[in-house]
């Protein structure tokens, strides 16, 4: 039965083409490239009391988009109005989702159960749209324009692609799961372009346990526009999201079995070692990612090699946070 068990995904940390045909790439000098002794890192201050009066630039040049508890009991989350170049700060709701561009952030409120809230940055306006149950995280497009939802009908069992529009329009495309045979964590995302939605594909012939993650024989790619299939992409683990794609869609960072993986999209085969499971793929050879031990955010290469460090405020530690282009 596809679906049992379905785990909690990851806070998300977290221009360019869709991943397509690519020849052999390859990350550092081994498949299971080691890494070395670590440059010093260019140290970075850490921002004032005052870090929301002004857009919080991370490492490599991207930009903390916005921070959200993902439950009860529900703290102040923060969302960047990239009007004012200030954060907002929004207390109302258990769930705040903003969008890595764009005004229109996503809220949940548990009274309104099978709801999302848009809310408008500008005008602070909140729409309310039925979408029917959702499980795991909802997932932005790259421009801030379409929000992914994974729905799940628990009478049935039956899995859907809702996608939800910023400005209020919502379509839902079942899924057919025989054919597209999903269990463990199962969550629809998007390609880094934006043009196409992602959802794990389970091997039906590898055992499965729940002490590790299901083993993956790839990832079905689905127009969002009516949700036709697109194309299958033999990529064996799960991309956190758009921003796990490299710029030029040649590689992806995944979570495999054995932990984070850099793997060739158009072979599948591992050519390299993650350091985190939600890296975002910045410009080049960079990746960033936050260290939760110490509560900053992480440059390095694809190697491994760490670059710079930058402090988040404390007031960010145990939210979940969204980066953007600048």
């Amino acid at each position: 039965v596809p679906y049992p068990g379905l785990r909690a995904d990851p806070p998300a940390v977290v221009g360019g083409g869709a991943p397509g045909p690519s020849t052999s790439a390859t990350v550092g000098p081994s498949a299971s490239a080691a890494i070395g002794p670590e440059p010093v890192p260019s140290a970075e201050p850490a921002p004032g009391d005052d870090w929301a009066r002004r857009v919080l630039t991370l490492p490599g040049g991207w930009v903390l988009a916005g921070a959200s508890s993902t439950g009860t009991p529900s703290s102040t989350a923060y969302v960047l109005d990239r009007d004012s170049g200030r954060y907002r700060a929004v207390d109302r709701y258990e769930e705040v989702w903003a969008p890595p561009s764009g005004h229109v952030a996503a809220v949940v409120d548990y009274e309104r159960p099978g709801e999302i809230g848009l809310l408008d940055l500008r005008t602070e306006a909140v729409r309310w749209v039925s979408t029917g149950p959702h499980i795991m995280t909802p997932h932005w497009s790259p421009d801030g324009r379409r929000l992914a939802l994974t729905v799940l009908d628990k009478a049935t069992g039956k899995l859907a692609l809702g996608v939800l529009a910023a400005g209020g329009s919502y379509r839902v495309h079942p899924v057919d799961q025989k054919k597209y045979y999903c269990t463990d964590r199962c969550f629809f995302t998007w390609t880094r372009d934006g043009r196409n939605v992602v959802l794990q594909q389970t091997d039906p012939t590898a055992p499965t346990s729940e002490s590790q993650p299901h083993a993956r024989r790839g990832v079905q790619l689905f127009s969002p526009d009516d949700g036709r299939p697109t194309r299958f992409l033999p990529v064996p683990g799960d991309p956190a999201g758009p921003w796990s794609w490299s710029p030029d869609g040649r590689l992806v960072v995944v979570k495999g079995q054995d932990g984070p993986r850099i793997v060739d999209v158009g072979n599948g085969k591992i050519v390299g070692t993650a350091l985190a499971d939600d890296d975002v793929w910045l410009a080049g050879d960079r990746l960033l990612h936050r260290d939760r031990s110490t509560n900053e955010m992480v440059l390095v290469d694809v190697e491994g090699q760490e670059l710079a460090r930058k402090p988040l405020p404390p007031a960010l530690d145990n939210l979940s946070l969204t980066v953007g282009p600048a």
